[in-house]
């Protein structure tokens, strides 16, 4: 009876603590997909496409995957989470070179999701100013999800207009 009560008891637990953060977790289970493709594509990008641009002054892919990094950072510092101290938010974007940008990013991936489960439940309502935009840390949260696959988009676009076939789509 006891081993009874007590496995009920770690049950009820994991149920509140997964309900805990559940639009927090949501939130990351989707970007670290979106995540994940952004990658493999900048993967499967050779070197020299990373300076391709569909016309002059569009990002390059190169370009376009330092956004989505410097991206991570800005929405988690306007969320309380300032970047890491080695990471120069100026200096960024001329970052070159495939596996340098690749870098990166993996690391700003990294940083946003831990700072997403960070958001408690009692902070999604708080309003914050991101510059362009005033809204709560879920709009927050959600932006950062929206963002990553607004760009996992164009990067597929790149990836067609270069003869490039998306990994997962093989």
């Amino acid at each position: 009876m006891k081993k009874t009560i007590l496995i009920a008891m770690l049950m009820v637990v994991s149920l509140t603590y997964a309900q805990d953060k559940l639009a927090q977790s949501t939130i990351q289970a989707v970007l670290t997909g979106n995540q994940s493709q952004v990658i493999q594509l900048a993967e499967a990008f050779s070197e020299e496409q990373y300076d391709w641009r569909p016309s002059e002054g569009v990002n390059s892919v190169g370009d376009a995957l330092l956004h989505v990094a410097g991206g991570n950072y800005f929405l988690a510092s306007k969320l309380g989470f300032p970047p890491p101290a080695d990471v120069d938010m100026m200096s960024l974007g001329k970052i070159t070179g495939k596996e340098n940008i690749i870098a990166a990013l993996k690391k700003s991936n990294a940083f946003v999701l831990e700072a997403i489960l960070m958001v408690s439940n009692e902070e999604l309502n708080e309003e914050v100013d991101f510059g362009f935009a005033k809204m709560n840390k879920l709009g927050g949260l959600l932006a950062i999800m929206e963002h990553n696959g607004e760009h996992k988009g164009q990067l597929i676009a790149y990836a067609r207009s270069n003869d490039v076939v998306p990994p997962w789509s093989k």
